[in-house]
């Protein structure tokens, strides 16, 4: 039987963009294998749509609110439809930035010290020494991010602040190289190392063709290679991830000199664009693009117990 895979990309959050792009090429590499292959733009009626087309499985390519932090998940969980990527709650927990540290930190796992402050704090002064970080507490792709270094003004955050509650999550900045790696069904696939040509990697870097240099693998020890890909294993797994995941470092071997990794945060809807990251790591390893497509479906189909009734 030719399984009918549906697409859910686009959707309704700031990653939007992205999203339709990782959709795309997904939608191309399923009907390439020789699925039978539909596709959704993921809306309010993203329920509706599913039970008129009822798919055998659902390859989630959404980014962002919505569709990476547990609300989409818990839709498909209730309709017993099976799809890829991380669960409700692996997926709930990574989005939210503060709770994932905590269960980080409790794993023993090394991030950047900070914590969680208002719009007053932050207009009171510095809520640490500068260089720290701003991000909002849930979003994706770097959006939002701010580095607040000696001699700025300060963060611009005004009534207009565009993202979630009336808080951010301020950590210290940690100077060095950065590093990701990519996870696939609790195996580290590699590591690879992002040298932003300007400012940190920011949402225009991750998303605009020579914005950045990527280095497959990273050039690092082999012994800091083999630790680095064992911390996002240990990250994966921590929140109870499956399927695809990328975990986001920091190595501080520069002003510092502890030559330590940091970890900033697991993403479990990694993207799938021409410039992503994951697939290029994958592809290091020997596993094409649509490989690793087949294996996120192959993955969702055995690892979910539920099944829509149109599947029963």
């Amino acid at each position: 039987m030719t399984l009918h895979v549906v697409v859910l990309k686009g959707g309704l959050s700031q990653e939007r963009e992205v999203s339709l792009t990782s959709g795309a090429a997904v939608e191309k590499a399923l009907t390439e294998l020789g699925y039978r292959v539909s596709s959704i733009d993921a809306k309010r009626e993203t329920a509706q749509q599913l039970a008129e087309m009822k798919p055998d499985v659902v390859f989630n390519a959404l980014h962002g609110q919505y569709g990476e932090d547990g609300c989409i998940q818990g839709m498909l969980e209730v309709m017993g439809i099976p799809y890829t990527h991380s669960g409700v709650l692996a997926s709930a927990i990574a989005m939210d930035k503060p709770a994932a540290k905590k269960i980080f930190e409790a794993s023993g796992l090394r991030c950047a010290p900070g914590g969680v402050f208002t719009r007053q704090q932050l207009s009171a002064g510095d809520p640490m020494p500068r260089p720290y970080v701003i991000k909002p507490l849930n979003e994706g792709s770097s959006v939002g991010v701010c580095i607040v270094k000696a001699g700025d003004n300060g963060f611009a955050y005004s009534s207009d602040w565009p993202y979630e509650r009336d808080e951010v999550l301020v950590e210290r900045y940690i100077p060095g190289r950065e590093i990701q790696v990519a996870v696939l069904d609790g195996e580290a696939l590699g590591a690879i190392e992002i040298k932003p040509h300007t400012g940190f990697y920011d949402y225009e870097a991750k998303y605009t063709a020579g914005k950045a240099d990527h280095v497959m693998p990273a050039p690092l020890s082999e012994a800091e290679y083999k630790e680095v890909c064992a911390l996002a294993v240990r990250a994966h797994m921590a929140l109870g991830c499956r399927g695809l995941t990328r975990s986001d470092f920091r190595y501080n071997d520069e002003d510092l000199g502890e030559g330590l990794f940091y970890l900033l945060e697991i993403n479990t809807q990694p993207g799938m664009t021409p410039l992503s990251l994951s697939p290029e790591i994958a592809a290091y390893r020997g596993v094409s693009f649509n490989e690793l497509v087949d294996r996120l479906v192959k993955s969702a189909t055995t690892d979910l117990k539920g099944r829509a009734p149109w599947l029963a």
